[in-house]
């Protein structure tokens, strides 16, 4: 029998799917970011009838010139001047992502990536034959990179940074201010800009900021509708860019990746976009409640520290139990029957942390934070 290649035997299963698959069936689940929501109604119902009338073909590469027009549409109150032409609708938003490295990496160069990050960012640079290297999101600053750290890690060989806000697995927003100084160390190093905001409709408090429409073309966004429209299993993202080179190479890009994504979908999640706009306000503010409550809880326990997201699905509190790592409290929590994430899973800089994602009901959000605060108090037990 042959052997694997260097690049499969190079990546390894994420640490969310790992506790993902020990979890029994009555845990309480904060582990995947999956909202509990079904889409719109409208959606489904579009879904069902594209299909009965034939939409079960081969679309163009790039996806259905509609869909593209609105969701330029959608985007040209930030960037003038979107078409059609600068959209491209892929299978969902991770592979976005391998789009744009596979356009914009090769062997030898590097991208910058945050840390704690979504577990598919460095894995997907390596397949494009790039490596990571990777900026630290800290606590202290609210977990926003800081310019000078960038600076230090920025060489010859860096083409591109990725920025992801409202963050997974932090739930950390940026202001205006942070946008444009991040936005300038990028311009000044002529960088690409990977800005994932696939969290861009579920904010909390004040406006989403973008990276699009600031000056600088050289941006791609990565969207998706698995988390604002609740349709995480259909599998559908997009990759927006105001410049039009970048847009024809992702697009051709784009047909070695997936040829084109599914039909009946895409008329779907039209049908949601005109027929349900206020769907992601309404699941966001279902979202800001369940996150002031557990942010609220886990900061009466005894060890544990939680910025208030404002935005995102997720809170990532410091947790501290001396001599045990997060994996470790992951795993105790588990036993008790609360699944979570482990800081570690999101790299180094996520060690001492946990992820919990607040998509599950307040009920169970408070049977869950009970059983949290038994463990934790039982482990810091002298």
């Amino acid at each position: 029998m042959g052997d694997f290649s260097t690049r499969v035997k190079s990546i390894q299963p994420t640490g969310v799917r790992k506790m993902f698959d020990l979890a029994g069936d009555d845990t309480i689940s904060f582990g995947l970011g999956e909202p509990d929501f079904q889409p719109p109604e409208v959606a489904i119902e579009a879904f069902y009838h594209a299909m009965k009338n034939g939409r079960n073909k081969y679309t163009t590469t790039a996806g259905l010139p509609a869909l593209r027009r609105k969701i330029a549409e959608e985007w040209s109150s930030r960037q003038a001047g979107l078409s059609e032409q600068n959209v491209c609708i892929t299978m969902s938003g991770t592979s976005a992502l391998m789009n744009l490295f596979m356009t914009l990496v090769e062997p030898g160069k590097n991208v910058l990536l945050p840390e704690p990050y979504f577990p598919l960012y460095g894995p997907d640079v390596s397949i494009a034959g790039g490596s990571s290297k990777y900026y630290p999101c800290t606590f202290e600053h609210n977990f926003v990179p800081q310019v000078e750290e960038l600076e230090a890690l920025c060489d010859e060989n860096t083409v591109a940074i990725l920025y992801n806000f409202p963050n997974n697995p932090t739930g950390a927003t940026i202001t205006e201010s942070d946008r444009d100084a991040l936005l300038d160390f990028a311009r000044r190093r002529g960088l690409w800009i990977i800005s994932d905001e696939v969290y861009d409709q579920i904010i909390f408090e004040g406006e989403h900021v973008s990276f699009l429409g600031c000056g600088y073309d050289d941006v791609a966004v990565v969207n998706s509708f698995s988390k604002t429209f609740a349709m995480t299993g259909w599998r559908i993202g997009y990759i927006l860019s105001a410049n039009a080179e970048l847009m024809q190479n992702v697009i051709k890009m784009q047909y070695y990746i997936s040829a084109c994504s599914n039909d009946a979908m895409q008329y779907a999640v039209l049908e949601a976009m005109e027929k349900a706009p206020d769907f992601p306000k309404q699941i966001s503010l279902a979202f800001k409640e369940r996150c002031d409550a557990i942010v609220d809880r886990l900061n009466a326990i005894d060890g544990v520290e939680c910025h208030k997201p404002k935005g995102a699905i997720y809170v990532f509190p410091k947790v501290t139990v001396p001599g045990m790592s997060s994996e470790e409290i992951a795993m105790e929590l588990l036993k008790d029957g609360v699944l979570c994430s482990p800081g570690s899973a999101f790299g180094a800089s996520g060690e001492g942390h946990i992820r919990l994602a607040f998509t599950i009901g307040l009920d169970d959000i408070h049977r869950g934070m009970d059983i949290f605060e038994q463990t934790i108090n039982r482990l810091r037990r002298p």
